[in-house]
């Protein structure tokens, strides 16, 4: 069958196309007019500010802020500053550029850009600039979960801002994005109530200038400290509040992130659909911006949603989708939570093979963001502590070093001189003699450094501090007390120690039976610890190098008995069988060496330790005028039928009545 049309009309199809022909058309050139009269304003603004060169960030960014989100003029800025050695427009583009790669998750870009930028306002000597610029690394740095950097960026500039009087504007908005994002670090440390003081401090800044966006991004962090305490109808209220605010800046990302959160308050409320639909949009809106962490977040997020409400195969895709993305661009966060999901969907499907997979790569993730976080936090409750004693003592110790180099030259100039008018033998003799002297004692500071540097061991001290706040946690206020002292003994004596060049076997015992208290927090009291003194040992007039045995004592904990599940034990034995020496054995009841070695193996994080190589090193030297030298010997210890029942280390310590006359 035909179908003809009379002359004068065109068929539907034929229309239809030629209208959407005509209608791109305009469409396009409406949009090279725009984008052509833009860079035209463009060019006029840069140009003219390019004359007037202003220093403050207020009228830069007044005047370029309609720019800043576009690549190419911020690129175009750069150059046309640098030809005109306009330092602050330069810094401006640099770091306007930064944000753009930050938000399209090009962490290393950014970072390249911001720290440019730092150093164009350094150049410029502009704190303003400085101030944003070292708040914009924290923030990269914070996203890309690297806490320790992040909350160092932040302190410097919340440092460097509090330092200038008075305070700008612009000066007080930096204070309040630091105070913001220290606030976030300690959200991402479970510290809750330290974040939301921060917040609020931010809060007050920001009500006082009116700054919509700095409420809405307040709001919203104050909703999630509220979220993480369980107080799931004020974290609703708060992100609900910020999603006002974002939606009277118009801004898509807020709404990204505002959804998001609502969406998962309505999933712990067992409201699962309403969440699904807020979540579906607000992935469409994270898809356009194209920032990768919120793009994983809505699909981690459409992906619980859609596993509570049994849609299981959506859920999957959408799970490994953000697994996928987090991966990609180094997200750790987010790979912690897409797997924790996926094994609970694995789990509800009864696949516990892949449950049992991603649950390991979840906790292993999640082992690796907190080691990190925790060993800042450490470093930022002690730092006034133990920083200021320690770094004390290595600045005498350098000093020393620096006497002793200008000794060294002295004497040099001394020797010279005297070789024209003494004997050219007897003052070579004298010179090697003292160079060797020099080059001792330089041996013997570069050893108690060393040892300085190792004594306070970060994770002991975090882990010793953690167990406590635990027991004041849990209201066993006995308990906190009780260990907070025998932890403060503890320290004293080895900030005592350590600056004496030997001390009596009989403080070392105490020194160490403390440190197996502090120990035996973490494992439950389930430690038994024995010290037994033959009677002809007088430990007092023993004399050996501070904390010598404290290695030995930490591989019996950590390498022997930390795998076992029950049955732990250590005993220190002191004996005398000759006059040369005392004997002391460190015996425990763990797994054995070649069963450790294989466990260490296999951990994704290994305890690295240098403390028995320097016990050795301080040992050797202690006793080099000596005539009997220090032993040490290891045990490998088995049962009847060849099965290792622990390991025992003996320590031969040569006695006082053995010491060389002086040559």
């Amino acid at each position: 069958m035909s179908i003809s049309f009379s002359s004068g009309f065109s068929s539907p199809l034929l229309l239809s196309k030629n209208c959407t022909l005509v209608l791109f058309g305009l469409l396009m050139l409406a949009s090279i007019k725009t984008y052509s009269q833009s860079s035209g304003d463009f060019y006029d603004t840069a140009t003219a500010l390019m004359k007037t060169t202003p220093k403050n960030y207020e009228e830069i960014n007044e005047a370029f802020k309609s720019f800043r989100r576009d690549s190419i003029k911020m690129k175009t800025l750069a150059t046309m500053a640098e030809a005109s050695n306009y330092l602050e427009a330069e810094c401006y583009a640099y770091n306007s550029l930064g944000v753009i790669y930050r938000n399209i998750s090009h962490y290393e870009i950014a970072i390249e850009n911001h720290k440019k930028a730092y150093e164009l306002s350094e150049s410029a000597n502009n704190i303003e600039l400085q101030v944003i610029c070292l708040n914009m690394l924290g923030v990269v740095y914070r996203r890309m979960d690297l806490v320790k950097p992040a909350l160092d960026y932040h302190k410097k500039a919340l440092d460097l801002a509090n330092s200038q009087q008075p305070l700008t504007t612009e000066l007080k908005h930096s204070i309040a994005v630091s105070q913001n994002s220290m606030g976030n670090i300690y959200l991402a440390l479970n510290q809750y109530d330290m974040a939301l003081k921060q917040f609020t401090k931010s809060l007050v800044i920001e009500k006082e200038q009116d700054n919509i966006l700095g409420l809405a991004i307040n709001y919203q962090n104050i909703g999630y400290a509220n979220e993480a305490k369980g107080l799931l109808d004020e974290a609703l209220i708060d992100y609900k509040t910020s999603l006002e605010y974002n939606n009277q800046i118009n801004s898509d990302i807020g709404r990204v992130i505002c959804n998001n959160s609502i969406a998962q308050i309505y999933i712990k409320q067992g409201k699962p659909q309403e969440a699904k639909e807020i979540i579906e949009d607000a992935l469409k809106m994270a898809l356009m911006e194209g920032d990768q962490l919120y793009i994983a977040s809505s699909y981690i997020n459409l992906g619980w949603a859609q596993n509570e409400l049994g849609l299981h195969k959506e859920a999957e895709n959408n799970l490994k989708t953000a697994l996928d993305i987090g991966t990609k661009y180094g997200l750790k966060g987010s790979k912690v939570e897409a797997n924790k999901h996926l094994s609970e969907l694995y789990q509800e499907l009864g696949n516990y093979k892949a449950a049992l997979e991603k649950y390991k790569d979840y906790i292993a993730e999640e082992e690796t963001i907190l080691n990190e976080r925790n060993l800042q936090y450490v470093n930022d409750i002690i730092i006034q502590y133990e920083s200021e004693i320690k770094n004390n003592q290595i600045r005498v110790l350098a000093s020393e070093n620096e006497l002793v180099k200008s000794k060294l030259l002295r004497n040099q100039k001394i020797f010279w001189y005297s070789l024209i008018a003494l004997i050219l033998i007897a003052g070579g003799i004298i010179t090697v003699n003292r160079h060797r002297q020099l080059k001792q004692e330089k041996q013997i500071l570069t050893l108690e450094q060393d040892m300085l540097r190792s004594q306070m061991n970060p994770h002991f001290i975090f882990n010793s501090l953690n167990s406590i706040k635990l027991y004041i946690i849990n209201n066993e206020k006995e308990n906190a007390v009780y260990y907070l002292n025998k932890f403060s003994k503890l320290i004293r004596k080895i900030l005592i120690a350590s600056t004496e060049k030997e001390i009596s076997l009989e403080d070392e015992l105490d020194t160490m039976k403390l440190y197996m208290n502090i120990e035996n927090i973490r494992f439950s009291n389930e430690i038994d610890f024995q010290v037994k003194i033959d009677d002809n040992i007088n430990t007092a007039n023993v004399k050996l190098p501070s904390l010598i045995l404290q290695p030995f004592l930490e591989n019996a904990l950590w390498h022997g008995l930390s795998s076992k599940k029950e049955d732990k034990k250590i005993v220190l034995h002191a004996s005398k069988t000759t006059d040369d020496y005392v004997t002391i054995s460190i015996k425990d009841n763990g797994i054995g060496r070649i069963e450790s070695e294989k466990i260490n193996k296999n951990k994704l994080l290994k305890r690295k330790s240098v403390g028995i190589a320097l016990t050795k090193a301080r040992l050797s030297n202690f006793y080099k005028t000596y005539t009997s030298p220090y032993k040490i010997e290891v045990e490998d210890l088995y049962d009847t039928n060849h099965k290792p029942t622990g390991t025992k280390v003996i320590i031969h310590i040569p006695t006082r009545s053995n010491v060389l006359r002086t040559a």
